[in-house]
């Protein structure tokens, strides 16, 4: 039975929900760690530097990737995210779970270099409710709205690259089903 703690990657298309998944999830499993991603988006309304994101200028982030601090990051919609590496491998080695909500192209690369974290891909329980979830959101217009709905459907078709899915059809039955995956992984049999 190792001593490190799990990496848990939770992502998704724009507009699932993760974020509000998270959130939930953190108050159900109190003892797991959020990881806070950075990026060159601008904070939308009620959003906290070093809560929600830690919020950088584009020069910043572009040194950030090259001096190496980014265990991943992706360019999305024309904003960079990314997750500072330090944080999350730290967390690792002193044996507490942390969550990474990214979105999908940041968790292709996370895979890439931590092949043994746990990849949970948040659905839509169908296209037509995403789509309304993110014009419900209130700030984006409609070639943002349509350009994310085209992004949602490739970033569909990754499912098969995660090992879990879970379908955000009422936030607490998705909390508690990928509850239950941490759980299970605490309990697998390494070999």
């Amino acid at each position: 039975m190792s001593t490190k703690g799990l990496l848990i990657v939770l992502s998704g298309p724009s507009g699932v929900g993760k974020g509000t998944v998270c959130s939930a999830l953190r108050s159900l499993v109190p003892d797991l760690v959020y990881s806070v991603s950075a990026t060159t988006r601008k904070p939308r309304m009620g959003e906290v530097d070093g809560v929600n994101y830690f919020f950088k200028e584009r020069e910043q982030f572009l040194s950030m990737i090259e001096n190496d601090q980014l265990l991943e990051f992706a360019e999305y919609v024309g904003n960079y995210y990314g997750t500072p590496r330090d944080f999350v491998e730290e967390t690792i080695a002193n044996g507490k779970d942390i969550i990474l909500e990214i979105e999908v192209q940041g968790a292709l690369k996370v895979k890439e270099k931590f092949p043994e974290g746990i990849f949970i891909f948040l659905t839509p329980p169908s296209l037509d409710e995403l789509k309304d979830r993110i014009v419900g959101r209130g700030t984006e217009n409609q070639a943002t709205i349509d350009h994310r709905m085209s992004v949602a459907v490739d970033e569909m078709e990754l499912i098969r690259h995660y090992d879990y899915a879970v379908v955000n059809d009422e936030i607490n039955h998705a909390c508690k089903r990928i509850e239950s995956i941490i759980i299970a992984e605490h309990c697998k049999v390494v070999k």
